[in-house]
């Protein structure tokens, strides 16, 4: 193996959390359809550009209520540009209205490594969860798409979910807007399948933006 491509992986490896680092390398994105490696493109063009120009990348992943598909995007993709040490990346989420961030998003990451911290105990918490003990952690919480906490201008708003892509019509400050949708894991609340559910969605959004990212270098 050539010995720089070496260190970078051992890079890749050394500043997450090692059972984060050993679930991304269990991905296998080949199993990504041809049909879905379409959708995911314009995000890859757009990622693209932004990289080769150097300019900061912000992604803001919205869905309708900011709760499940839009946080497991921005945790995900926020954890594969560390790995593939992709730099000047941050990801935001929000919704076209909010509520709280599913308690299960939480116990599913917790469960596939990462480390999570309420920091309050609103009817809309705010958690600190991170991939990495030397990364900043990443503010979650339930949030308008246009809220402050998010950026205003020179973004890419990713809809992950047909009904807030629908009730969305415009996003101002978007660079470029990119529908890349997820079946909501809530179909499963309360039933006996909850929990694979939920593990399947992450991994499926894990797995296209190891993807994603991947295409970068």
């Amino acid at each position: 193996m050539d010995s720089c491509l070496y260190r970078k992986e051992k890079h890749m490896e050394n500043i997450l959390f090692k059972h984060i680092s050993n679930t991304i390398k269990s991905l296998d994105t080949n199993t990504i359809s041809e049909d879905r490696k379409l959708v995911l493109k314009p995000l890859i063009d757009y990622l693209k550009v932004k990289h080769k120009n150097n300019n900061a990348i912000r992604l803001n992943f919205i869905c309708t209520h900011n709760s499940r598909r839009s946080h497991l995007s921005q945790i995900w993709a926020q954890t594969m540009a560390a790995y593939y040490n992709i730099n000047n990346v941050s990801c935001y989420s929000g919704g076209t209205e909010a509520t709280a961030m599913f308690p299960k998003v939480g116990e599913t990451l917790r469960n596939q490594g990462f480390k999570i911290d309420k920091l309050s105990e609103e009817n809309n918490p705010i958690y600190s969860i991170k991939f990495s003990e030397n990364e900043p952690s990443i503010i979650a919480f339930s949030k308008k798409f246009d809220n402050n906490f998010n950026p205003s201008s020179e973004f890419a708003a990713i809809m992950t979910c047909s009904s807030a892509d629908e009730a969305c019509p415009m996003v101002l400050g978007c660079d470029k807007r990119i529908a890349i949708t997820y079946e909501d894991p809530k179909k499963s609340d309360g039933t006996p399948q909850q929990t694979e559910t939920y593990l399947e969605r992450s991994l499926q959004i894990a797995t296209e933006m190891k993807f994603v990212f991947s295409g970068l270098k």
